[in-house]
């Protein structure tokens, strides 16, 4: 990734997840694809003392408690995901009430403080919450990379087609990770 590290901050969206729900079985799969990126992506933030920032859903529990979170989602199918991505204490954890990591969340006033103005997100699923942050990142004129191969959605043609958008429209860099 060719870009400073000194204004870059990490996005996890939404990996804490139960994928207890309709196409979440295909989900699943295609998260656990990408996961070699995601901890590789993840090492990289921590050797590069790079901000880690978890934006995931809420599932009802609003204490933004992600020990709460990770024990309501945690299952047969999602431990694997789960216990490689769990936040450790001294990253950020936000939670969001609908899909973009942005929408009635402080992300924006944490990038300002933490003077951030480029985003490598990774996250699922990439044609919905992903994309819906992307536009919202780019609307506040942030710049983007978001690795092709560190973003998963339910169908793989859905997943192109959203990083086709983010490249072309939100001029996301979405070269591998």
């Amino acid at each position: 990734m060719n870009t400073s590290l000194e204004n870059t901050a990490v996005l996890f969206i939404d990996f804490i997840n139960d994928f207890d729900f309709d196409g979440g079985d295909n989900l699943l799969q295609n998260t656990k694809e990408i996961l070699p990126n995601l901890i590789k992506l993840k090492e990289f933030a921590r050797e590069n003392n790079l901000p880690l920032i978890y934006v995931n859903d809420h599932y009802g529990i609003w204490q933004a408690d992600f020990h709460k979170i990770i024990e309501h989602c945690k299952n047969d199918r999602s431990q694997e995901i789960i216990d490689a991505l769990t936040p450790k204490h001294d990253d950020y954890l936000l939670i969001k009430p609908q899909h973009s990591a942005f929408f009635q969340t402080p992300l924006q006033s944490l990038l300002s403080e933490l003077g951030k103005t480029h985003l490598i997100i990774a996250g699922i699923a990439g044609d919905i919450c992903v994309l819906f942050t992307a536009k919202d990142a780019y609307m506040y004129k942030l710049t983007m990379s978001i690795p092709e191969n560190c973003m998963a959605s339910e169908d793989k043609d859905n997943n192109r087609y959203a990083l086709h958008l983010m490249q072309s429209v939100m001029k996301a860099n979405i070269s591998p990770f």
